[in-house]
């Protein structure tokens, strides 16, 4: 017994002394938002925002789980504390900045419309009675749908993924389906049969959605985008997966002076000083 005892410190002393792993970032995507997540060739996922994801988790020496998912259960997931932030392209609106902490925006998003090729452009809102409009489940697009079905004059059908709400279009369930402008671009680009057609300006941006009451965190990562954008990493993802330098003064590279969106609830004005390892 004393022997055995004996051996406990040692042990013990073993274990401490042995590596630290870094707790594993959990996020998640919907890997049907082409080209921010994806599926990949012989397995895993792929797309601007889950190159994001990883240059974050690399510059914070962490491993990091991406999941896949739809993207409606992302924002319940991380208020559940399933996830630590969102990785997913999240929409910053005035009704999301009330429950939820961003970062500063790292993209900047316009609503575009998709059809068939052999369908005419939609060249107003005002060409949108009569016909459905497909959108993703939880998305600020099938928020925009709900809130101006009647007053255009449309229908709309919600399904579980984007590339769902794409095939809706291809099938003819639907007329044209909303999402973002450079999701628009990917899927128009990739079939042969469909065009994007009438955009609707925002002025809204992508930004990292946290907890409301995660404060520490939104810092942490929001410092990170900064560097990204000061380093220019965030402007050759731009162009890695959109074909394009972004514009000089859009959220890709302009760096905001606080922590969040300007004009959005949970907007922190306070300067900081940009430090970056």
């Amino acid at each position: 017994m004393f022997l055995r005892n004996l051996a406990l410190p040692a042990v013990a002393a073993l274990v401490l002394a042995g590596p630290v792993l870094a707790q594993p970032i959990s996020t998640g995507v919907d890997a049907t938002f082409a080209p921010h997540a994806m599926p990949k060739l012989g397995g895993g996922i792929e797309g601007f925002n889950v190159d994001l994801a990883n240059e974050i988790a690399k510059r914070l020496k962490r491993p990091i789980n991406i999941e896949a998912t739809q993207f409606s259960g992302l924002l319940p997931g991380l208020n559940a504390k399933k996830y630590d932030w969102i990785a997913a392209p999240t929409t910053v609106t005035p009704e999301r900045a009330k429950s939820l902490l961003f970062t500063e925006g790292y993209l900047d998003t316009d609503y575009q419309f998709l059809v068939k090729k052999s369908d005419p452009d939609i060249k107003g809102l005002e060409d949108l009675k009569g016909k459905t409009i497909s959108v993703n489940k939880g998305s600020a697009y099938d928020t925009w749908a709900k809130a101006n079905a009647e007053k255009y004059g449309f229908k709309f059908d919600v399904y579980d993924t984007n590339a769902d709400a794409v095939q809706a279009v291809l099938s003819g369930r639907a007329n044209t389906n909303l999402a973002g402008n450079t999701v628009a671009a990917w899927a128009a680009k990739q079939n042969p049969l469909l065009k994007t057609t009438y955009t609707i300006k925002t002025g809204l941006v992508w930004a990292i959605p946290f907890r409301a009451d995660d404060r520490a965190g939104r810092a942490q990562i929001s410092m990170v985008v900064k560097c990204m954008k000061q380093d220019g990493t965030l402007a050759a993802l731009h162009e890695k997966w959109f074909g394009a330098k972004p514009a000089a003064d859009s959220s890709t590279v302009r760096v905001a002076p606080g922590h969040g969106v300007p004009n959005m609830d949970g907007y922190d004005a306070t300067p900081v000083a940009v430090k970056c390892s």
